[in-house]
């Protein structure tokens, strides 16, 4: 990195982390991650270059999932016979979210059918973009339109359901934190099991790495603790305002044209995943809360880290989001194609 680049990050890294600070000085939920989204997002649209390097995005996701691991139980799963349920209803939540938000964008924003068709895709970002490049669409109103979904719903969701009612709370002492080697161990075995999977092209490959390799060695006890707090949360904050530099280089006309578009996508996405989670949750007997955050067409790494900062289950929200990334995978390639040949 030149000098300029570390410039940029560290001044991208200080505005998170005064936003953190002031929205959890306002007590707003989830602040460690919401504050610096809000706080970079801002900031980029006053024209301050932001960005988060690529290396410390992966040790990001690394840390994570790490934190996401280690509270797998043997009776986290146990409760695994009851997922099947829960991730067909998944799947038919994102066959009716794309289905009725391509139908509004073509209709009430006049968007020809193949950008509202990706614009409308809950989740996979990167993978969407990619595929909008490769049709005739237009990227810019993708990127925005979903970017735009991704910083709504890590806004929404904390505020949704804490207006539910009292969340989860856990009793006991704090759980004892990992030592420092066996931490520092967890971490670089995470971070090889990241590259690895992403060189297997896996979507969020170093978050499943880290989620994967924690689960292992807290459930045969090879390790034990909690990663500390601090790294904890200096991840969200980071994780913050990775959310924000999305924004960064786009010109406040443009962000003007889609942002109606991407805040009616967020709202009918929201409400139809909801309605499928209660469906879901009375189906199975889970908590709604739990199931609520793992319809919730946010991006993975965003959504497993509101699942720490909230208290509910994040195994079964990380592996609904997986599962979602997966299923669209198959899901939004089936519809460009039936497009072409239409």
């Amino acid at each position: 990195m030149s000098m300029t680049e570390v410039w940029i990050a560290a001044r991208t890294l200080a505005l998170g982390a005064l936003g953190a600070g002031i929205a959890w000085a306002l007590g707003f939920p989830a602040p460690y991650l919401t504050g610096p989204a809000v706080a970079v997002t801002l900031s980029g649209l006053f024209g301050i270059q932001t960005a988060v390097p690529l290396l410390l995005r992966s040790v990001v996701f690394v840390i994570i999932g790490l934190s996401m691991g280690q509270s797998v139980t043997p009776e986290v799963l146990e409760a695994i016979g009851h997922w099947p349920l829960t991730l067909a209803a998944l799947g038919a939540s994102l066959f009716a979210i794309i289905l009725f938000t391509r139908l509004m964008l073509v209709r009430q924003w006049g968007m020809d059918p193949t950008t509202a068709l990706l614009s409308s895709s809950p989740g996979h970002l990167s993978y969407v973009l990619g595929l909008t490049e490769g049709v005739k669409a237009d990227l810019k109103t993708v990127s925005i339109v979903q970017s735009i979904r991704v910083l709504c719903l890590t806004l929404i969701v904390p505020v949704v359901v804490t207006l539910m009612g009292p969340l989860p709370v856990l009793s006991g002492l704090p759980p004892a934190e990992t030592a420092l080697l066996p931490l520092l161990a967890c971490i670089a075995l995470a971070g090889a099991a990241g590259y690895g999977l992403d060189r297997l092209k896996l979507p969020a490959a170093y978050l499943i790495g880290g989620l994967v390799v924690s689960a292992i060695l807290h459930v045969t006890g090879t390790v034990a603790g909690v990663v500390p707090a601090p790294l904890t949360l200096s991840a969200f904050v980071c994780m913050g305002c990775l959310i924000g530099t999305r924004f960064s280089g786009v010109t406040r006309a443009e962000l003007a044209r889609a942002t109606g578009a991407g805040l009616a996508v967020t709202l009918l996405a929201v409400v139809l995943a909801t309605v499928f989670a209660v469906i879901a949750s009375y189906a199975t007997g889970l908590e709604l809360t739990s199931v609520l955050i793992a319809f919730a067409p946010g991006g993975v790494e965003t959504m497993a880290a509101m699942s720490v900062l909230l208290g509910v289950d994040p195994t079964f929200v990380a592996t609904h989001h997986v599962a979602r990334l997966l299923m669209l995978t198959f899901i939004v390639p089936f519809f460009v194609l039936r497009r072409k040949q239409a």
